[in-house]
């Protein structure tokens, strides 16, 4: 892959690499609407997380951030803002209470963003139906952005990280798990290092309050309130909100 280094101020070629990707944003459009019925916005930056639904893999934080810019939106219906499509597929085991209650927050919201006026063509949700392999081939080719959020220190491994750097996404993630490997290779030029390293983190739980940041933080305080009182479907999650407190 290092040979694709010296064309990258080739505009012929990077003008074929859009394409390809567009092309593969096509076909995952396809894949959506075929396996949930889902008309997926293709000019929207595609930002996925894929796994397993796991509380140290936080995809509930990435929520918070969509709750975030859902309210961003409705104080400024006006602002600058890229279109942005945020893509979810993951499974949690049987028996993991807490991970399926994610799961049901965020098809509320996926349900009250991808209906509401003032997030039309700028901001949607989409929740893949029984992800498989068969959904990642659709979704990993597509993906713009690569969430890989997890707490750091808890990430054995996992390459699916890796699957979506090689088909062009640009990754947001701890240093963790595979992260580690990729940050070394690639260095900060190529990746989005996000949050505590894991040291950080240890630490950090010894003293950690989060009644305290939720008081002192009002940009936080207001999503988790928006949380709390549920979306339009009238399903409440305060079980999630006094979780997090």
């Amino acid at each position: 892959l290092e040979e694709l280094a010296k064309f990258a101020s080739d505009g012929e070629v990077l003008r074929r690499v859009n394409e390809i990707k567009l092309e593969n944003k096509y076909r995952f459009a396809e894949f959506a609407m075929r396996n949930d019925g889902f008309t997926l916005n293709t000019d929207a930056i595609m930002d996925v997380q894929i796994k397993r639904l796991h509380e140290y893999k936080r995809q509930l934080l990435c929520a918070m951030s969509i709750a975030s810019l859902q309210l961003q939106l409705h104080d400024d219906p006006n602002m600058d803002f890229v279109p942005r499509t945020f893509v979810f597929g993951a499974k949690a085991a049987a028996g993991y209470k807490t991970a399926k209650r994610i799961i049901e927050l965020l098809l509320s919201m996926a349900e009250d963003i991808n209906n509401d006026p003032v997030c039309r063509g700028r901001l949607q949700v989409y929740f893949v139906e029984n992800y498989r392999v068969s959904a990642a081939e659709a979704i990993v080719p597509a993906a713009q952005v690569s969430e890989q959020i997890s707490t750091a220190g808890k990430e054995a491994s996992g390459t699916g990280c890796m699957k979506l750097m090689m088909n062009g996404a640009v990754t947001i993630g701890t240093l963790d798990g595979a992260n580690v490997e990729m940050h070394q290779v690639l260095g900060d030029e190529n990746m989005f290092l996000f949050g505590l390293k894991a040291e950080e983190a240890a630490a950090l739980s010894r003293h950690y309050d989060p009644k305290l940041l939720y008081d002192r933080d009002p940009v936080l305080r207001r999503v988790l309130d928006s949380i709390r009182d549920g979306f339009r479907d009238g399903v409440s999650y305060e079980d999630i909100y006094r979780r997090l407190l």
